[in-house]
């Protein structure tokens, strides 16, 4: 794709065109998704859906950075912004879908790292991309939970106390994020 191509698709897309790609059935059943996975562990899932890319990480890109390697970049910033790093247990997740470039990205806090091979973490992110490639964002993103989830359950299985007795102190927002 070209520069001006690419520059252009991310100036014209908003947060308005995240709603709308993702639909608020779609958002309401993504967050009872994600509030599910979390009865069954004690990790923290967090997804973050965002339009485009801001102009300073595009200049990464027009300066040589290879469009991977930028949507990486910001979905570790997001990581950070959201304070999904910041649970008690150290094993939250965040699954990131840049929507300009139909791209995801999963950023796990270190005790998930520690139990999950960079392998692995991408094959979930090519088992999902190709439903984000052909606007299928709902179940992209469901798949991506479910690996997730799987991972979470192995290595962090659910405990007998918490806020809502299900084992899970829910520390971040089961609701998908929008920006």
């Amino acid at each position: 794709m070209s520069a001006l191509a690419r520059l252009v698709r991310h100036l014209w897309l908003d947060a308005g065109d995240a709603r709308r790609a993702v639909g608020q059935d779609a958002l309401q059943r993504l967050e009872a998704r994600v509030r599910e996975s979390e009865l069954q562990h004690t990790g923290e899932i967090c997804l973050c859906v965002e339009a485009s890319l801001p102009l300073s990480y595009l200049w990464r890109h027009l300066k040589g950075a290879p469009i991977a390697t930028v949507v990486r970049e910001r979905a570790v910033t997001q990581f950070g912004k959201l304070r999904v790093w910041d649970t008690e247990l150290n094993n939250g997740v965040l699954i990131y879908l840049q929507l300009a470039e139909h791209r995801i990205e999963i950023v796990a806090d270190r005790a998930v790292a520690r139990n999950v091979s960079d392998a692995e973490w991408q094959r979930m992110i090519a088992e999902a991309t190709p439903e984000f490639r052909a606007g299928r964002y709902e179940e992209g993103l469901g798949r991506a939970i479910d690996a997730v989830s799987a991972v979470l359950r192995s290595a962090f299985p659910a405990t007998d106390t918490g806020d809502d007795g299900s084992g899970q102190v829910n520390e971040l927002p089961n609701r998908p994020i929008l920006r």
